[in-house]
């Protein structure tokens, strides 16, 4: 399942850190050529807040997964 979010500050960025890493596959960030672990903290801090990112997952539960996180999901 990929989709594009906006994290908007660190706090956020904790809050999608903490959804990842409760999501059974792999949850992973893309903007430009760089793909970073979603469950990694300093990776999305490092990322960048403030900008729209891809999300990719690739768990059997993905659906929960973006249910969790549906606010930071942008259209």
């Amino acid at each position: 399942m990929k989709f594009k979010i906006l994290l908007k500050n660190t706090h956020d960025a904790e809050e999608f850190v903490k959804a990842a890493t409760m999501c059974g596959g792999d949850v992973d960030l893309h903007s430009g050529v760089v793909y970073i672990d979603g469950k990694s903290l300093l990776g999305v801090l490092a990322m960048g807040v403030k900008r729209e990112l891809d999300v990719y997952v690739s768990a059997h539960n993905d659906g929960a997964f973006k249910n969790a996180v549906q606010k930071f999901v942008v259209a």
